[in-house]
Parts: structure tokens; C-alpha cells; sequence
């Protein structure tokens, strides 16, 4: 499994967007500061159910993306709203790009094996800080992962 090619698609395209300040492979330790930002993460694996052949097995990777906005910030009748936006946009992306340039079988956009690209929002506290948040959940489906050996 192409692991850093796998994260560098998914981080390239939160970047590309132009709404976050920064793109992290990494949940902040510390108040990311204002503006939006955007963590990326490993979350699940496992095998990819009736998605293997007879002598290797297809993996199912969950990674979660996560928008994050101050809660406080002004005008604050558009924290949602650009909240919102960005994650259409990411969302969009990654349904535009579904094998994010051939390295997976596909994000598992209708959740074919599981969850599908979907998101969720929320509040953390960071520190001091309490910030709002999107979390995006990005399945995706990756071939012939795990040789089987009997």
C-alpha cells in the first residue's frame, strides 16, 4: 500500500483549495489560530469485504480529515457557512478525483464496503480554545493489498 503517496493525494487537495491556512497530517496539539485549517489522519484498516480476490486481499483505509474554525471568529453568522463551503469543496474533490491519481481503487464515495465519504460536525477544545469543526470520514478501497499464504 502506498501509504505517502495515499496521504500526499488526499493533503494535495485540501491544499489546492486555497480555504485553509494550513494542511496538517496530524492532529493539533495546539490552537491552530485563525482562519480554517485542516488535520488529515489514519483512522481504520482492515480488509475490504467481498472486495478480495482468492489469493490477495483488498484493504479498506479510513482516513479523516478534519476543518477546523475558530468558534469565536467574526462575523460568526459565517463560521458555518464557510465551514460549509470548505468541505463541499473538499468533498468535491475527492469525488472528482476518486482514485486520487491511481493509487486506490476508488474513495468508497456510496459506502459500497462500510461508511461513506460523509462528514460531521462538532465542536473541540483545544487548549483554551474551543473550535468548530467538520469531520470528514474518507473510505477508500485499495487492491490487492495482502498476499494470502495458506
Amino acid at each position: 500500500m502506498d501509504v505517502s503517496g495515499i496521504v500526499d493525494g488526499l493533503v494535495s487537495h485540501a491544499a489546492a483549495l486555497g480555504h485553509f491556512e494550513r494542511v496538517n497530517t496530524h492532529e493539533p496539539q495546539s490552537p491552530p489560530g485563525n482562519g480554517l485549517h485542516c488535520a488529515i489522519w489514519a483512522d481504520d484498516i482492515g480488509p475490504a469485504r467481498n472486495q478480495s480476490g482468492l489469493n490477495r486481499t483488498s484493504v479498506r483505509a479510513v482516513f479523516m480529515d478534519r476543518i477546523y474554525g475558530r468558534q469565536l471568529e467574526r462575523p460568526e453568522d459565517e463560521i458555518d457557512p464557510n465551514m460549509l463551503r470548505a468541505t463541499d469543496d473538499l468533498m468535491g474533490a475527492y469525488s472528482g478525483d476518486f482514485t486520487l491519481g491511481g493509487r486506490v481503487r476508488s474513495i468508497d464515495l456510496l459506502g459500497q464496503s462500510g461508511t461513506p465519504l460523509s462528514a460531521k460536525a462538532g465542536y473541540v477544545k483545544i487548549a483554551d480554545a474551543q473550535y468548530r469543526v467538520m469531520t470528514i470520514t474518507v473510505p477508500m478501497i485499495i487492491n490487492d493489498v495482502w498476499e494470502q499464504v495458506g
